[in-house]
């Protein structure tokens, strides 16, 4: 196989991340389901009725069944023994309906029996139907017990170990049962089942059937739970990664903004480079934080004994990146200061316009309104000097900004604050601390980012909180998680959705999407604006 040949993200992922999957409506989670467990419905039917056509058209009911009312699972790591609760049910029905045919072993000539016979010649039909015939009187004197790892056997490649994770039971159990199995069918006949049980298993024409029934049949809904809005946008992974996703774009676009103004406030070409360096390290930081939490996921999805390991390496991962941003953060500023020092003693040429005086008043903009002896609007323009202090305000703007409602800079302090490093009520920035913290990493009360540290924490990569936690990745807490890699109280059911209250977040993501876009990007662009206006 080439090394391109991408890999489908969906194959190999565990029975919670494709029921939940499902239930945002993902068809094709669904048939890697039927493709999961096909084998072993088809061939408990066929155990217990006796006939490859009618189990194979029960099994296909069965997975119908389960796509419609998908939503009243209540713990998705249960999924194969709820299959085969509705096939029992399933059986019971057709063992009933059976009994009241007054020809019992009677075959109708259906529509699907003519399309047989007009593909296959008749010589083959007829055998293949004594074939099947003579199966069944072979197989039905036997005991379920018996009978069911016997036809499981044969149809998995003949691995003890699969008939016993399919049936729940040990090894030991099933080459027990195997044993027995065998010896009750007669010498000569023992080739002959084998032979034919390997050709009687379904293969992608029966998943491609179930693909075709549920086609169109509306995708299950969590009324209660999941929101009619998280069903009809898709699965609930993806909102967590919008989310991410838009708030870091928006981010790039404030960067790329604030580089812009921080070129605007360089007087020589080592003040440019600076500001150059200092956009490249954050960036840097940023892109090797995401490339290891990507890396750690796919590695915690692949060896399922050490994911308790890999989850303690993406939390400290994200404490390293909270704590690069900080140190950048404050040696940031204490490194302009510092150059802008020594350029004013070395390059004084470069510094003889007006708007470079330290008492310029172009440098800032402070309103003659004030409220409580606090000017409404104080922004800072110009590149922070040794003496400088933040802005302060009602609403400011600037390197480092307080504000009493709204602060926008790399420091920001404020009830709704934007910033690299930002703290308030409701926080946006690369490390936003608040009541409501957002950012590539957010730490609050309810959290959302890349990854959160939050009571509540909706993530894409990695959620830690106290009561609940959602995440595309590492999702850890201590009453409820949902994810691949979760681990809590309550995981991936019924309890851990309605803890995590994802009705009401489906219902108001829209908003928070709009909200985190204006915040980040409208003072970003206009802070640029106005710095080069002013400072040019």
């Amino acid at each position: 196989m080439s090394i391109f040949t991408k890999r489908n993200p969906i194959t190999g992922a565990n029975d919670s991340v494709l029921v939940m999957s499902s239930l945002g409506g993902d068809r094709n989670a669904f048939c890697e389901i039927v493709t999961r467990y096909q084998n072993l419905l088809c061939s408990l039917a066929y155990s217990a009725v006796g006939d490859l056509k009618h189990s194979e058209d029960i099994a296909q009911e069965v997975f119908v069944e389960a796509w419609k009312k998908l939503d009243t699972l209540i713990d998705p790591e249960k999924l194969k023994s709820w299959l085969c609760g509705i096939l029992r049910f399933k059986v019971s029905h057709y063992r009933r309906k059976e009994q009241k045919q007054p020809l019992k072993d009677a075959q109708e000539l259906d529509e699907k029996d003519l399309n047989e016979f007009s593909h296959e010649k008749m010589e083959d039909v007829a055998i293949r139907q004594q074939e099947q015939s003579l199966l069944w009187k072979a197989l039905d004197n036997m005991d379920d017990i018996y009978r069911e790892p016997l036809i499981l056997f044969y149809r998995e490649q003949n691995s003890v170990e699969h008939v016993a994770l399919e049936l729940d039971l040990t090894e030991d159990t099933v080459k027990q049962r195997l044993s027995r199995g065998r010896k009750m069918l007669q010498k000569s006949m023992v080739k002959f089942v084998e032979e034919t049980l390997v050709k009687s298993k379904p293969g992608l024409g029966f998943t491609a059937g179930v693909l075709t029934a549920i086609t169109s049949i509306t995708p299950p809904a969590k009324a209660a739970a999941l929101g009619a809005g998280a069903v009809k946008t898709g699965s609930l992974f993806k909102f967590v990664t919008v989310l991410t996703s838009l708030a870091a774009f928006s981010g790039v676009i404030s960067t790329f903004f604030g580089l812009k103004a921080n070129l605007a406030q360089s007087r020589t070409q080592r003040e440019r480079h600076q500001a150059i360096k200092i956009v490249a390290l954050f960036m840097f930081f940023a892109v090797v934080f995401v490339a290891g939490m990507l890396t750690l996921k796919i590695i915690a999805l692949s060896d399922n004994g050490n994911v308790g390991i890999y989850a303690v390496a993406a939390q400290l991962l994200v404490v390293a990146y909270v704590a690069s941003n900080l140190i950048l953060v404050a040696g940031m500023f204490k490194s302009m200061r510092k150059l802008r020092s020594q350029e004013r003693l070395f390059h004084p040429e470069a510094f003889l316009s007006q708007v470079d005086q330290k008492d310029s008043k172009q440098r800032e903009y402070k309103s003659q309104l004030s409220l409580f002896g606090i000017p409404l609007f104080h922004f800072q323009f110009g590149r922070p000097e040794v003496a400088d202090k933040p802005a302060f305000g009602w609403i400011s703007g600037g390197n480092q900004a307080y504000g009493l409602l709204f602060a926008w800079g790399g420091i920001a302090v404020a009830p709704i604050s934007v910033g690299i490093v930002s703290i308030g009520v409701i926080s946006v920035g690369a490390v936003g601390f608040g009541l409501i913290g957002i950012g590539v990493v957010g730490i609050g009360v309810i959290g959302f980012g890349a990854s959160v540290i939050a009571y509540k924490a909706y993530a894409s990569f990695s959620a830690l909180g106290w009561e609940s936690t959602f995440s595309n990745g590492f999702s850890i807490a201590k009453d409820a998680a949902i994810g691949p890699i979760a681990q809590a109280a309550q995981v991936n059911n019924e309890q851990a959705y309605e803890i995590s209250n994802l009705a009401g977040l489906g219902q108001y993501h829209l908003w928070i999407l709009a909200t985190i876009a204006l915040v980040v990007i409208i003072p970003a662009i206009w802070h640029s604006h106005k710095v080069r206006q002013r400072m040019k």
